[in-house]
């Protein structure tokens, strides 16, 4: 591989990478290209996570990355690229961050080979750049510490559709009767979605134009044209009704579903993604410069506990059906 590819410096670019971000991955790319014994073993880890054998003539940089072995687990090459880190004095995060993005040079090229939109590569590798962010929120420093959260990516199971990740996944629970009608069966095929921290406001017509799109994706897996998305996370903690006004966004996010399963925890730990970094702290100490950290920290100081949900949205491709 070269150190840095055209792809390195392009997706930086393209997704506008904080200047910090950028000086330090391209300080990687620079020590690798100074040490041809690390990048042989970086290159390799890279490699062997998405099914090119490091030895053939594939493995080129001008080679179009066919597929020619099966590849190794994410955790297997993540767990790699942590020993190359301790052992060039490199940080993990970073080093496990540029490991993505060389990744996702090879990922491209297989989006051209299966004839999937360019724009849907850029769109579901933004990601990189959003976790990107949380780590230098939580950990005062560029990288990710959720590299391993990337293998439907780079498997090309998981895409991102406007504001929404999604992926197909069997139903985890009992049977469960929607509203109207459509029974959701233990084992069957949903399709299973995730919110990327984008900073993009959960409005109706965000949320909307995201299942919309999804739908044209998914609805040939479904008989009657009726796509089932399931969605799990703190935002669909049923009782911030409670204390999250009526105008809220994510209020009118939990009404986009029948919530099968609630529960609550007495440890929140998804205070990080409303808190940052701060989340690790007690709640008195937690900010309150906006409408929601205030919401969250008075209701966990009046002694209430966070929770999470999961539930389902029927959709027919241009509504939800209720």
């Amino acid at each position: 591989m070269d150190h840095p590819s055209d792809h390195l410096l392009e997706i930086i670019s393209r997704h506008d990478y904080p200047e910090a971000a950028r000086r330090a991955v391209l300080d990687v790319e620079r020590r690798l290209a100074a040490d041809p014994a690390f990048a042989r073993h970086f290159d390799r880890a890279v490699c062997l996570a998405m099914g090119v054998d490091p030895d053939s003539p594939a493995a080129a940089p001008s080679a179009p990355w066919a597929q020619t072995r099966e590849p190794v687990g994410l955790g297997f090459a993540l767990g790699r690229v942590s020993d190359l880190a301790k052992a060039n004095g490199v940080g993990e995060e970073l080093l496990q961050l540029v490991f993505l993005l060389r990744a996702s040079e090879i990922l491209k090229s297989r989006y051209a080979e299966r004839g999937v939109p360019e724009s849907r590569f850029w769109d579901s590798v933004e990601d990189f750049k959003f976790k990107l962010l949380e780590c230098m929120e939580c950990r005062g420093k560029p990288g990710t510490f959720v590299a391993g959260w990337n293998e439907g990516l780079l498997r090309m199971q998981r895409f991102t559709y406007g504001r929404f990740q999604y992926e197909t996944a069997p139903f985890p629970g009992d049977d469960f009767a929607t509203a109207c009608g459509r029974v959701v069966r233990w084992g069957e095929t949903v399709v299973n979605f995730h919110i990327p921290s984008s900073g993009v406001p959960l409005s109706d017509a965000v949320r909307l134009a995201s299942y919309r799109e999804a739908w044209q994706a998914y609805r040939d897996r479904f008989p009657d044209g009726r796509v089932v998305f399931l969605c799990t996370s703190w935002l669909l903690y049923p009782a911030q009704r409670e204390f999250l006004p009526a105008s809220s966004n994510i209020l009118k996010f939990i009404d986009d579903f029948e919530i099968v399963r609630s529960g609550e925890s007495d440890k929140f730990g998804d205070a990080w993604r409303i808190f940052g970094a701060a989340g690790g702290r007690p709640p008195e100490e937690w900010p309150r410069d906006t409408s929601l950290r205030r919401a969250y920290a008075d209701w966990i100081l009046s002694g209430r506990k966070a929770g999470w949900g999961w539930g389902l949205i029927v959709f027919d491709g241009e509504k939800i059906v209720r």
